[in-house]
């Protein structure tokens, strides 16, 4: 993981954004003093790492690359007691990159989260879900009931609600958590739904 740190997992977690938010993604990778080229480079070593019988899984290749986590916490699953790990990254610094390690030491889940100290978005409709405004939390709690579905990609996570207003059910597209489109709900899936 030598020369593998906080800056270059940023930019991992900007390439998966990047098929929603090329625009957003670029103004970041700048501000990283990234370019396009560089994006690519880094994903591919992560990547490469990752299938690397020497790279540590799990917790263990989070804390190769960022460190010890600023703070961590029991959460209980069902009768399972995971661990549930925070690390601060400068290009999102309202939130927190946390980690959901099982018992066994892998990650469950891993995502962008706001932290109980960071003040929600103000959401009163959809016209206020702007891409990056809001994180997952932020979208359930605000338009409950809501229906999460995970995707086949593991960075990207769907959650289904329904606005007050009576308006058709909506999608909300989330990439490691971070909120990047919201999309009618296709009628034939309403359909199915009822």
């Amino acid at each position: 993981m030598d020369g593998f740190a906080r800056r270059e997992f940023q930019l991992v977690l900007l390439r998966r954004m990047a098929d929603y938010q090329p625009d957003l993604v670029m103004a970041a990778a700048r501000s990283l003093d990234a370019t396009r080229t560089e994006m690519r480079q880094v994903n591919a070593r992560w990547q490469r790492m990752l299938r690397s019988m020497r790279f540590p899984g799990g917790e263990r290749r989070l804390r190769g690359v960022l460190g010890p986590p600023a703070a961590h916490a029991d959460r209980r699953l069902g009768d399972v007691i995971c661990q549930a790990a925070w690390w601060e990254l400068p290009l999102w610094p309202d939130l927190r990159f946390e980690a959901l390690i099982g018992p066994d030491g892998s990650i469950l889940l891993e995502w962008l989260v706001r932290p109980e100290t960071s003040q929600a978005p103000r959401l009163d409709g959809v016209a206020d879900l702007a891409p990056w405004s809001c994180v997952v939390g932020d979208v359930a709690m605000r338009f409950a009931p809501v229906q999460h579905h995970a995707d086949t990609v593991p960075s990207r996570w769907h959650v289904v609600f329904s606005p007050a207003d009576g308006a058709p059910s909506r999608v909300a597209h989330f990439v490691w958590g971070l909120l990047q489109t919201v999309e009618d709900v296709p009628p034939q899936e309403r359909q199915a739904e009822r």
